[in-house]
């Protein structure tokens, strides 16, 4: 997770809302890491999970994540969540949650739905304290 809240400093530094996230592979090695770039790249997609997601498939040179861990500083959106779905994570160990905009333990719980293929194990408040800090200072500087 601190890989993911070093993410998260840098977007913010970039200007985006720090959101940081780490994928380990099936064997310990990080496949990918990165923030959001959404501002960036002009991509409502641009999630921080999304971004991983595709530096890794590019990485294993195939769409199914399998025995992957996802390491990401605030809890997964929907969007997000269905991703990490198709994908095949294994794990998804998040800080933050987010009451407002959160999709796996708040809002619609994907994961919980009938029509998810495929549920990942969820492991959540992962320094949720610290990730929680990074979103407040971000936010509370920019009003």
């Amino acid at each position: 997770m601190n890989l993911a809240i070093q993410q998260a400093h840098a977007a913010a530094a970039r200007g985006e809302v720090p959101v940081g996230a780490v994928l380990i592979g099936p064997t310990g090695t990080i496949l990918a890491e990165d923030g959001n770039r959404m501002r960036e790249h002009k991509d409502p997609t641009a999630h921080a999970e999304m971004v991983v997601l595709r530096q890794a498939a590019r990485v294993l040179d195939q769409w199914r994540l399998d025995d992957c861990t996802l390491y990401v500083t605030l809890e997964p959106c929907i969007m997000c969540a269905g991703a990490l779905s198709l994908a095949r994570i294994k794990r998804i160990c998040y800080g933050a949650g987010d009451p407002k905009g959160g999709g796996v333990t708040h809002g619609p719980r994907f994961f919980e739905q009938p029509t998810c293929h495929h549920t990942p194990e969820v492991v959540q408040d992962i320094q949720a304290d610290a990730c929680g800090r990074i979103l407040k200072e971000f936010f509370q500087k920019r009003r």
